[in-house]
């Protein structure tokens, strides 16, 4: 049993890549979005696995904008996952544009009362901290 009171609460969870994730969370350390596309009938496969659940064939990493609009949304009003602060902060789930039918879930970085369904908004690249790896999160559009 863990004792949680060595759990530390000032760094969030670090990411655990397996053999089909490794792509992903490379293309991120370089500063890129990228997901996993079927290399032939090119459906797009996220999470990241190696066959296609369409057609079985390989899949392979493809570099995406980010850009999308917000499916839906939640506002954490205090913290539940350590080291991202008190709340309240938003949780989106967002369309992305050039990858139709990716539905990608990040932190929102705007104040909750702007949150709304249909926002649009661009992904950036930052770190975790407490680690060497990098995630998406999504800020408003600015034409907003």
């Amino acid at each position: 049993m863990t004792d949680v009171r060595a759990v530390p609460t000032d760094v969030p969870p670090q990411p655990l890549p397996d053999p089909d994730s490794v792509g992903y969370w490379d293309g991120l350390a370089g500063g890129q979005l990228v997901l996993s596309r079927c290399e032939d009938c090119r459906a797009w496969v996220h999470p990241p696995l190696e066959r296609c659940r369409a057609c079985g064939a390989r899949t392979r990493f493809e570099p995406v904008s980010g850009d999308g609009a917000v499916a839906g949304f939640i506002v954490m009003h205090r913290a539940s996952v350590p080291g991202l602060g008190g709340g309240p902060h938003v949780i989106a789930l967002v369309d992305l544009d050039d990858a139709p039918g990716v539905r990608l879930s990040g932190r929102l970085v705007a104040p909750p009362a702007d949150a709304r369904v249909g926002a649009r908004v661009e992904t950036r690249v930052v770190p975790v901290a407490g680690g060497p790896f990098h995630q998406p999160e999504f800020v408003l559009a600015h034409d907003e």
